[in-house]
């Protein structure tokens, strides 16, 4: 069944934005009394009926609301620097919807190629695979900000730093208790600096690994993401 984007979606009837409509009619040609789901992003899951088929505006009549639907017990917040080819961080958003994360945070560092991202363009990419994975909650992505700056806040659940440099660090596994809530950090196509690493560990961040493989940026950061779900018995 097809899934629209509808935050403002509650009992009784709703009414899609132009994008959704135009999607509805002209791309998959929908007609009245075919049926559909409506997610807000924030947890509801309604199931609904295409009363009038308006390119501008299409009508739908909600049937049946689910709240919560398949709410996460622990959360995710992923801090990661934008790749220089904004596809791969893209690409990077889009997986990660589909595994399940909460929060998305672009840092900028010392290391990093790209210091400019358009947000409307990455929400896109979170809302098109929220609903393309049938969830009922879109990650929240967080304005992007420099690295130091965003150490200095305060952060809740487990804190892990994923970096290349030098040091001792133990495996994902061994570190992450599960259950908890984490926030991980992972660096740009250059690593973090070594001032970088000193003032995540004095904030009280756990350095952690993937083993002996170097991974770039997106891959590194999905594949955390797939194993605090794994871990979590999410997936």
């Amino acid at each position: 069944m097809h899934v629209f984007y509808a935050p403002s979606a509650e009992q009784g009837h709703a009414v899609l934005c132009e994008e959704e409509s135009r999607h509805c009619v002209k791309v998959l040609r929908m007609r009245p009394d075919q049926e559909l789901i409506l997610v807000d992003g924030q947890g509801n899951w309604f199931e609904a009926v295409l009363t009038e088929a308006n390119p501008k505006g299409c009508v739908v009549r909600i049937t049946n609301k689910r709240t919560d639907y398949l709410a996460r017990p622990v959360r995710l917040h992923m801090a990661v620097a934008p790749t220089k080819q904004i596809d791969r961080f893209e690409w990077f958003l889009e997986k990660a919807t589909e595994c399940g994360i909460d929060q998305v945070t672009p840092v900028f560092c010392e290391h990093s190629e790209r210091t400019v991202i358009k947000p409307p363009r990455l929400e896109k990419v979170l809302l098109s695979a929220m609903k393309q994975s049938l969830r009922a909650y879109l990650p929240r992505l967080n304005p992007a900000i420099d690295l130091k700056a965003f150490l200095k806040q305060a952060h809740e659940g487990q804190k892990l730093i994923a970096h290349c440099g030098e040091g001792q660090k133990q495996g994902f596994g061994q570190v992450y208790a599960p259950g908890r809530d984490a926030l991980v950090l992972i660096g740009p196509e250059g690593d973090f600096s070594a001032d970088e690493i000193a003032l995540a560990l004095e904030q009280g961040f756990s350095p952690v690994g993937l083993g002996p493989h170097r991974l770039r940026t997106e891959t590194a950061a999905l594949a955390f993401c797939v194993t605090f779900n794994f871990m979590n018995k999410l997936i």
